[in-house]
């Protein structure tokens, strides 16, 4: 996406509507960027400087044309974390570096990777997240008092319960008040951002009806100052980012994953396509420059950018008008957010969390009680018991061992003979049975990728063709679509085997790219030529003038319809006959040349 087609026959009528959206996401924003602050362990100002300096720059250089960017939900586990381990300097440099890792996966085009992340790993640390949000807030809604936090859930949930002769009945009117307001403003009132009704009914009502009897931004994290942010260094020496390294990564991944994801809902609302290499350079940029002004790590936000989009935003103008428009609010009117309570703030974090529990899509996922069900629930209950760091990494690693297995059940070995009913003589695997089986000749069927994880079904596969006395073992492998060097290795291993057996091992229908790692390997030289066919009949044909005639007499199986003549021939026994010229070979004439691809044709 060029920047030129972003604002393309941009004129007045579009600019007029993106300061509309502008201004309506940039208020929505300012109740969310300083819960997301304080839920996250640092004080309130920050979050609004993250989503002026992050907003600004994720709209102007990001892949997509509606992203909305600033502090989200997503990252309030992990950041409280890191705030509670190691502090609030050594947040920013988390932060700082994550930009860093981000701009990275975005010049190594690793954008269509992130889609790869399994369902139910995303699924499962998302409610996790959201059971953690919403945990976090029951102090604030009850008013308790003394509530320290702790790292661990549990421990967190131990602590409510210990402070629970401390409810504050006012904090409990305060916060039913917002809650009020946040679900009865969508239905009355649907253009106007509920968090903002709440903060400010709840706000009056407070101070109206039982002042100083709740705990308020201001008294309980000092005043917010006014004007622009101001730059903050930090320090990046070897001994305070080694330390940081990991979280960092954490970030950057959960990170990506949400910024692509609201990329694509912003895709599917109003058809257009987002650039996932540069929304990723963009999202580096925005956490690489938000630290050095005390905010926080920032990623795409769904619910913004769909508010962004709902209300006629047409180019990135919107998202940098929304920053503005919060830039311009904490000049003014920054002091006058100290006296909201913190009672207010709690409804509102807790909204968002039940609406990114991914409530159906858990529910649905843990009735199918297959592999993903089990991902799903390992996932989950590690981000809620443990950490969102150990949550993606076990979940990925389950992920793949279960898409291993999979994959290795997929890899079906069939012995199999031509059917006479069928008008092609197509060979099928029913028509082997103990009465009608070639003595000489076996025909294997493979279907299924031969990789590491089928190792064990190839070799029983082996063990059968060598439980046998055949002469002459044809694989088909016009089925196989993949093959890596373990696969290889298994099959140069089967191939060495049956020729110290004096077997002779043909192959038909080889596909393309197991055909170049056979050549790659040399497999398929050392096997020669006259081994390989684009079509299964002709390596049948081939089979047939290598069998003993002799051992044919009196045979009654009849697997062939050449066997009618073959057992009746009684001179000649013993002797072999000569391979048909007919047979055509698929190996290239040197090493190196390209094989043409084939298909079996029986």
């Amino acid at each position: 996406m060029k920047w030129t087609g972003r604002f393309k026959n941009y004129g007045m009528a579009a600019l007029r509507k993106d300061l509309i959206s502008g201004c309506i996401v940039g208020i929505v924003a300012i109740p969310l960027g300083m819960a997301f602050a304080i839920a996250s362990g640092v004080k309130p100002e920050y979050g609004l400087y993250t989503t002026i300096v992050a907003g600004i720059l994720i709209s102007l250089l990001g892949g997509s044309r509606f992203q909305i960017g600033g502090p989200t939900g997503a990252f309030i586990p992990i950041l409280l974390a890191i705030v509670m381990q190691y502090g609030y300097e050594n947040l920013l440099i988390a932060g700082f570096l994550a930009g860093v890792f981000l701009v990275l996966m975005g010049l190594l085009r690793l954008g269509a990777l992130i889609k790869f992340i399994p369902r139910p790993v995303t699924i499962g640390f998302t409610a996790g997240i959201a059971v953690t949000i919403f945990s976090g807030q029951i102090g604030n809604f009850l008013g308790l008092r003394g509530v320290e936090r702790h790292e661990y859930f549990y421990e967190n949930m131990k602590e409510i319960v210990l402070r629970l002769p401390s409810l504050n009945i006012y904090s409990v009117l305060t916060a039913g008040i917002c809650l009020a307001a946040l679900l009865l403003t969508p239905k009355y009132l649907p253009k106007v951002p509920g968090s903002l009704v709440g903060i400010i009914i709840s706000t009056l009502a407070a101070a109206w009806l039982f002042p100083g009897k709740v705990t308020t931004i201001g008294s309980a994290y000092g005043p917010i100052p006014g004007g622009l942010p101001g730059f903050h260094p930090i320090s990046l020496a070897w001994d305070s980012v080694r330390p940081m390294l990991q979280p960092a990564l954490i970030i950057a991944l959960l990170g990506s994953i949400e910024s692509l994801l609201s990329a694509v809902v912003a895709d599917g609302m109003t058809g257009t396509r987002h650039n996932s290499n540069r929304e990723l350079i963009g999202q580096g940029i925005a956490n690489i420059a938000a630290p050095l002004f005390g905010g926080i790590p920032a990623t795409g936000a769904i619910a913004r950018t769909a508010t962004n989009i709902k209300n006629g935003a047409v180019s990135p103008f919107s998202g940098v008008i929304h920053g503005v428009v919060v830039l311009l609010i904490v000049a003014l009117f920054a002091p006058y957010a100290s006296n909201i309570p913190l009672a207010s703030m709690a409804p509102i974090l807790m909204l968002v969390a039940w609406n990114m529990s991914e409530r159906k899509a858990f529910a649905h996922m843990l009735k199918t009680r297959t592999g993903d069900s089990l991902v799903l629930l390992v996932t989950f209950l590690l981000t809620v018991f443990t950490t969102l760091t150990t949550a993606v990494e076990v979940g990925l690693i389950l992920a793949v061992v279960l898409f291993v297995k999979r994959m290795s059940e997929l890899l079906t070995v069939d012995k199999v003979l031509p059917d006479p009913s069928s008008a092609n003589a197509k060979v099928k695997a029913h028509v082997v049975t103990e009465d009608h089986d070639c003595p000489q000749v076996s025909i294997f069927t493979v279907d299924g990728p031969l990789f590491f994880g089928a190792s064990q079904a190839f070799d029983r596969f082996a063990s059968q063709i060598e439980d046998g006395l055949q002469r002459v073992v044809l694989i088909r492998m016009s089925k196989v679509p993949f093959m890596d060097t373990t696969g290889e290795a298994n099959f140069a291993s089967l191939v060495k085997r049956l020729r110290g057996a004096e077997i002779t091992v043909l192959v038909s229908g080889l596909r393309s790219q197991p055909r170049k790692l056979l050549a790659k390997t040399g497999c398929l030289y050392r096997m020669g030529e006259e081994h390989f066919f684009e079509n299964t009949g002709d390596a049948l044909n081939y089979a047939l003038g290598l069998i003993n005639n002799e051992k044919c007499r009196g045979c009654k199986h009849f697997a062939f319809r050449e066997c009618a003549g073959l057992c009746g021939t009684a001179e000649g026994a013993g002797s072999q006959a000569t391979p048909p010229a007919a047979a055509r070979h698929v190996l290239p004439e040197r090493p190196g040349a390209l094989v043409r691809e084939g298909k079996a044709t029986v």
